[in-house]
Parts: structure tokens; sequence; C-alpha cells
């Protein structure tokens, strides 16, 4: 049915077929005449846009936020009670003031906080903090405070 149909109207559709094909190639020497009578304003166009372009993805480059979300599983002990573990204290080698000072870190005290309420000098503080990262192999204070969570060392 479908091929008697095509049979058919085979010279209208061969008729449409070329004047789309006539009116395609003349659409494309118009646009080629009006390029070549006005090549400079074009170019200057394309310029233009090129630029802007380059514009609007430099300033999106540059004013895309910088920071990166992190989520980490966060430890919490559910009994009522909390016990040090104290085989991961021994097998880090943690002592008993390296130990207080991590536990005060994690309230939040800064180091002069610490020191304070330790009734040592602030730099004192300072070599207990940086032997507790060096024996935990950690960097930061937040780090720390998150093994010694882990690891039921701090509550």
């Amino acid at each position: 049915m479908a091929s008697n149909l095509l049979a058919k109207n085979k010279h209208t559709i061969l008729y449409g077929l070329s004047l789309a094909v006539l009116l395609f190639l003349l659409k494309w020497l118009e646009l080629k005449f009006v390029i070549a009578n006005n090549a400079y304003e074009v170019y200057i166009g394309a310029i233009a846009l090129f630029f802007t372009a380059l514009g609007i993805w430099l300033a999106l480059k540059l004013t895309k936020p910088k920071t990166v979300v992190i989520e980490k599983q966060v430890y919490i002990n559910s009994g009522p009670e909390f016990t040090i573990n104290q085989t991961e204290v021994e097998k880090l080698g943690l002592s008993k003031r390296e130990l207080d000072v991590l536990q005060l870190m994690a309230q939040g005290l800064s180091n002069q906080e610490i020191s304070e309420r330790l009734f040592v000098s602030l730099n004192t503080i300072k070599t207990h903090s940086a032997k507790v990262f060096e024996k935990m192999e950690v960097k930061r204070r937040t780090q720390a405070i998150e093994m010694g969570k882990r690891l039921s060392i701090i509550p």
C-alpha cells in the first residue's frame, strides 16, 4: 500500500525535493553575497562573539567556589558511660598529659585555654600537641580528635 502510494506520487515528491534543494542553494548564495558585501562587519561580529564567550567562561571560572564539602562518618559511642580504650592509648604511646591535652582539644579549647586549665606554659601545650599529632600520625587538631573518637580514646 505504501509503495503503491509512493509510486503514484513519485513525480510530486521529486518536484518538491528539487524545489527544496533549489531554495537551499539560493539561500546559500544569498548568504555568500551578504558575507562578501559585509565582510568587515561579519569579522568584527565574529571577534565580538568570541570575546564575549571567552569573558563568560572566564567569569564562571573565577567566581566558582573553591570550597569542597567532604562528608565523613561520625563515630558516637552509644554507651551510657565512656571508658578510655587503654590498649589503644598504650599502642599509640600517649602519655597522661598528652591524653589530657587531646581531651581538652576535643572540648574545643584553644592552646591558650588549655595551658591556663593545666597550669603550664603555652609552649608546653604546643609541644604536647605536636607530640600527639606525631604519635597519631595526623596533621591537624580535627584529624586528631576524629581519630581519638574512632579509637575510643576520647569521648
